[in-house]
């Protein structure tokens, strides 16, 4: 069974960074991500990884502020913000796909608990 444990988020002031990480029971998927949902959204998908071939993918939002990474002997996937804004307020999940393909627009099958990012002054 998948176990993903998310950790790292907490309140920071605009223009702060975060680091988020979530340990993984595996890494052998055909893609790792991080998604978020703010109060009354849809989740979004913010960025992606591809664990045997290391491409990554952002979504635009996101696009040179955040970093994916992951670390496979560790077996941690990381995700680190910077240039916060107030938007960025979410719920932030670790989330792998099983199935072919990885990007942040794809239906990903498990989904960590997920932990508060909240960018505040």
């Amino acid at each position: 069974q998948v176990q993903l444990v998310e950790s790292g988020g907490g309140s920071v002031q605009p223009g702060g960074s975060l680091k988020l990480t979530c340990t993984a029971s595996r890494t052998d998927y055909a893609c790792m991500g991080w998604f978020r949902q703010a109060p009354g959204e849809e989740p979004e998908g913010v960025a992606a990884i591809n664990p045997r071939g290391g491409s990554s993918y952002y979504a635009a939002f996101v696009r040179g502020r955040f970093s994916i990474s992951l670390d496979k002997d560790k077996r941690t996937l990381s995700l680190q913000m910077n240039s916060l804004k107030p938007e960025d307020t979410a719920m932030y999940y670790c989330a792998v796909r099983t199935r072919p393909g990885c990007s942040t627009s794809y239906d990903f099958q498990t989904w960590g608990q997920g932990t508060q990012v909240t960018v505040s002054s």
